[in-house]
C-alpha cells in the first residue's frame, strides 16, 4: 500500500494554491535579467515598503534570537486604537489566508457546507476542502456576488459563508447598504466571513461600514491584510476582527507564534503610515485610469474593478499570457477561476503599466 493513499480522500483531491509567478523563476526559465522583468501578477503595492516600516523592521531584527510575543500585544493594541473595537476581538495571522482557515477550522466540520461565491478567491474552497467540509459555489452575478442567490444557498447544513468586498479576482464590489442587509437576513447561526483585503483601495464614499456592524452581528468577522496597500506581502501578516467569543475560538486553533517578530513590528508602524497609505491610493488610481484608457485604445474587454487589479478579456488568454512572459512582463493567469479567457493585471507604476500595456498590444497581435 501506497502510505500517501492512508491520506483522506478529500485532502488528496485538493488541487494546490497556484501563486503568481515569481521574477526569478521567469529569469531562470527564459533566460531574462532580472531586472528587465516587470511583475504584475500578485496585487502587490509597486511602491514597496513604508518607511515607518521599514526603520521599524531595522529595530526589531536586533531581538531576532527571542520568540517573537505570541499574543501580538503591540499589534493588537493599534489596531484597536485605529478601529474601535477590543483587542480581545482580534485575531492575528500568517497573511489574511492564515485567517479565513482559522475561521474555517473553528467552525467547520466534515458534515458542514461553506458558501462562496463562482470567480471568488480561491482560498474559499481549499480551506473547505482542506478539512473535509462540503463547498458550494454560487454563480456569479455580472462577475461579482449574487447576494439574493447566496442566501438561498444557506441550508441548515451551512456553518460558514465567504465574501469578498472587493473582490479578487474580478474587482467588483457590493455597496455597503446592500451587504449590511444581507448580513441581517443571513441565520445567526451562520459565521459571515467578509474578507475586505483591498479595502484600503476604495474611495471614502464606498467604505463599508464594517467596523460598526461587528457590534451589531456577533456572527460577523471581517479580515484585512497588510500584503496590499501596506506593501508587506513579504513578511505575511493579517488580521481578523471578530466578537470576542468569535476570536477566542479562532485563536484556539491558532498556531503559537504564527506571525513572526519583524512582522508585528512592521505592520504596527505601517498602520499608522497615514502618508504612505495616501499616496498608494493615488497611485493607483492614477495607474487605474492610465490601464483603463490602454484598455480602451486596444479594445480591450475588462472588469471595471475597485480594487488595485484589473480582469480582462484577452480571447486564447493562455497564448497571450505566455507572449507576456516572453516580453518580460508577467501577469495571472485565472482559468482556476472559471475565468479561462481572462487575466488579471495589477496596478503598476505609471513605466511598468505602459510596459504592460505596449507589450499587451504586441502579444494580442500575435
Amino acid at each position: 500500500m501506497d502510505i500517501c493513499d492512508l491520506a483522506p480522500a478529500h485532502v488528496r483531491a485538493i488541487a494546490p494554491y497556484q501563486p503568481g509567478k515569481p521574477i526569478a523563476e521567469l529569469a531562470r526559465e527564459l533566460g531574462l535579467e532580472e531586472s528587465g522583468i516587470v511583475k504584475l501578477a500578485s496585487n502587490e503595492n509597486p511602491r514597496g515598503v513604508s518607511p515607518l516600516a521599514r526603520r521599524a523592521i531595522e529595530r526589531a531584527s536586533a531581538d531576532l534570537a527571542r520568540y517573537p510575543d505570541g499574543n501580538g500585544f503591540e499589534l493588537k493594541q493599534a489596531i484597536a486604537r485605529r478601529f474601535g473595537v477590543e483587542p480581545a476581538g482580534i485575531v492575528l495571522g500568517n497573511g489574511s489566508n492564515d485567517v479565513l482557515e482559522l475561521a474555517a477550522r473553528a467552525f467547520l466540520t466534515p458534515s458542514d457546507e461553506a458558501v462562496y461565491s463562482q470567480h471568488a478567491f480561491a482560498v474559499y474552497p481549499l480551506v473547505t476542502q482542506a478539512i473535509g467540509a462540503r463547498g458550494v459555489e454560487v454563480p456569479a452575478r455580472a462577475y461579482g456576488h449574487d447576494l439574493a442567490a447566496m442566501r438561498a444557498a444557506v441550508t441548515a447544513k451551512t456553518r460558514v459563508l465567504f465574501l469578498a468586498n472587493p473582490n479578487n479576482p474580478t474587482g467588483t464590489w457590493v455597496a455597503g447598504g446592500e451587504l449590511q442587509g444581507f448580513l441581517a437576513a443571513l441565520p445567526p447561526g451562520v459565521l459571515a466571513v467578509l474578507d475586505e483585503a483591498y479595502d484600503e483601495y476604495l474611495p471614502p464614499e464606498r467604505a463599508s461600514g464594517s467596523m460598526e456592524w461587528l457590534a451589531r452581528f456577533p456572527n460577523l468577522v471581517v479580515t484585512r491584510t497588510f500584503s496590499k496597500v501596506y506593501g508587506l506581502a513579504g513578511l505575511r501578516v493579517g488580521y481578523a476582527l471578530a466578537a470576542p467569543a468569535v476570536a477566542d475560538l479562532m485563536n484556539r486553533v491558532r498556531q503559537p507564534f504564527n506571525v513572526n517578530s519583524i512582522s508585528l513590528a512592521a505592520a504596527a508602524a505601517a498602520l499608522d503610515d497615514s502618508e504612505f497609505v495616501r499616496a498608494s491610493f493615488e497611485l493607483n488610481r492614477a495607474g487605474m485610469r492610465q490601464l483603463v484608457a490602454g484598455f480602451g485604445r486596444l479594445g480591450v474587454e475588462f472588469i471595471p474593478s475597485s480594487g488595485n487589479f484589473v480582469t480582462f478579456r484577452a480571447g486564447d488568454a493562455q497564448r497571450v499570457y505566455r507572449r507576456l512572459l516572453e516580453l518580460g512582463v508577467i501577469v495571472r493567469p485565472i482559468a482556476s477561476y472559471g475565468l479561462p479567457q481572462h487575466l488579471r493585471v495589477t496596478v503598476g507604476l505609471e513605466s511598468e503599466n505602459a510596459r504592460f500595456l505596449a507589450s499587451l498590444e504586441r502579444a494580442l497581435a500575435g
